[in-house]
C-alpha cells in the first residue's frame, strides 16, 4: 500500500509546521540526488518527500488532504468516494441493499459511468435504453477513463540575491538525476513557482510536471523594496562636505557614483535600472542611502570641531 504524505516524512498526523520542516530537511539531506548518484531509488524517494512537504507546508492544501478532499497527488477525490452504495451486485443482478444512499455501488472495471444516461434509464427512458443496450439498465453507457499522467514533483530552489536580480539561469538536478539550466522569469519573487512540463513522475498517460518553488536568498548588504533594491553606503566626512566620486557595489558590479557637496546622512541617491525586473520588463532602481562615517578617535577632527561653531539648529523641525 502506498504511504500517505505523513508516512513519507515519518511524522504523525497533527505534526506542527516546525516538525514537518525538520523532518523534510533531514530526509532531503539523506536522499538528495547529488549524494546518491548511483541509487535511482533515492532519487525517487527524494521526489516523493519533496512533494509531500510541498503539499503539507501549504495550510490550505493540508487541511483539504486531512479532510480527505484531495489525494496524495493533490488531485480532488471522486465526489462519491468508492461509488454508489444502496445496491449490491450478486448472482441475481442488481439487488437493493439494506442501507439508504449509494455508498458501495460499483460500476465494475474501474470505468466512470455516464450518470445522465443512468437517470434517463431509470426515469422514463427505459425503452430507449433497452433499444441501445438490450437490458433494463441499457441507459448506462460506460466511458473509458483517460490514462492518468504521472504525479507532479515539487522542488524548492534557493537563488542567490544577485542571480535573482540579473535573472541568471540556475543549474538544478531533478529527481531522475538529470541536470538542467532553469531560466528565471521576469517578475521573480519569493514563492514564484516555475512549471517544467514532463519532468515529473512517469504514469500511464505520460509524465507529470516538475514544479520549482523559488526562494530568493538574503544578501549581506542589499535589501529588496518592491522592484527596487537599497544599499546603505558609508562615506567619509570629507567626501560628504567637499563632494566626491566613489565606487558603489551593485548586483552586476561596481559603478562610480557622485556624492554632491554638502551631502548629509540619510540622503538617498538613485542608480537607474539596477533593480529587479518586473513582469512588464521594466527594471527597478538601486537606492543608495548615504551614511557619514565619523571616526571615533581623530585628534585633528576633534580640534577642528572644538573651534567650529555651526550656525542654526539642526533639530528645529523637531520642536526642540
Amino acid at each position: 500500500m502506498a504511504l500517505d504524505l505523513y508516512q513519507r516524512l515519518g511524522i504523525q498526523r497533527g505534526a506542527s509546521d516546525a516538525e514537518i520542516k525538520k523532518a523534510y530537511r533531514s530526509l532531503a539531506k539523506q536522499l538528495h540526488p547529488d549524494r546518491n548518484k548511483d541509487n535511482p531509488n533515492a532519487a525517487k524517494r527524494f521526489g516523493e518527500i519533496t512533494h509531500a512537504y510541498d503539499l503539507l507546508s501549504d495550510n490550505d492544501k493540508r487541511a483539504k488532504y486531512d479532510r480527505g478532499e484531495i489525494d496524495e497527488d493533490g488531485n480532488p477525490k471522486m465526489p462519491f468516494g468508492s461509488g454508489f452504495g444502496g445496491y449490491s451486485s450478486g448472482a441475481g443482478g442488481p439487488q437493493p441493499g439494506a442501507g439508504a444512499g449509494f455508498e458501495n455501488f460499483n460500476f465494475g472495471g474501474g470505468d466512470a459511468a455516464d450518470l445522465s444516461d443512468l437517470f434517463e434509464g431509470l426515469f422514463g427512458g427505459a425503452a430507449a435504453g433497452r433499444g441501445r443496450a438490450g437490458g433494463p439498465f441499457g441507459g448506462f453507457r460506460q466511458r473509458a477513463r483517460a490514462p492518468q499522467k504521472g504525479a507532479d514533483v515539487a522542488y524548492r530552489l534557493k537563488v542567490p540575491f544577485v542571480d535573482a536580480v540579473a535573472l541568471k539561469p540556475q543549474r538544478i538536478t531533478l529527481g531522475d538525476g538529470k541536470t538542467i539550466d532553469l531560466k528565471l522569469p521576469q517578475g521573480l519573487e519569493d514563492g514564484t513557482k516555475i512549471r517544467l512540463s514532463g519532468k515529473g513522475q512517469e504514469g500511464p498517460g505520460g509524465r507529470g510536471d516538475a514544479i520549482v518553488a523559488i526562494e530568493i536568498a538574503p544578501h549581506r548588504f542589499f535589501t529588496r523594496e518592491g522592484n527596487n533594491i537599497r544599499l546603505n553606503l558609508p562615506v567619509t566626512l570629507k567626501e560628504a562636505v567637499l563632494g566626491a566620486k566613489v565606487k558603489v557595489p551593485t548586483p552586476e558590479g561596481a559603478v562610480m557614483l557622485t556624492i554632491p557637496k554638502g551631502t548629509t546622512s540619510g540622503k538617498v541617491l538613485r542608480l537607474k535600472d539596477r533593480g529587479f525586473t518586473g513582469k512588464d520588463g521594466k527594471r527597478g532602481d538601486q537606492l543608495v542611502s548615504v551614511e557619514i562615517d565619523v571616526p571615533a578617535h581623530d585628534p585633528e577632527l576633534q580640534k577642528f570641531a572644538e573651534k567650529w561653531n555651526a550656525p542654526g539648529n539642526p533639530r528645529a523641525d523637531l520642536g526642540v
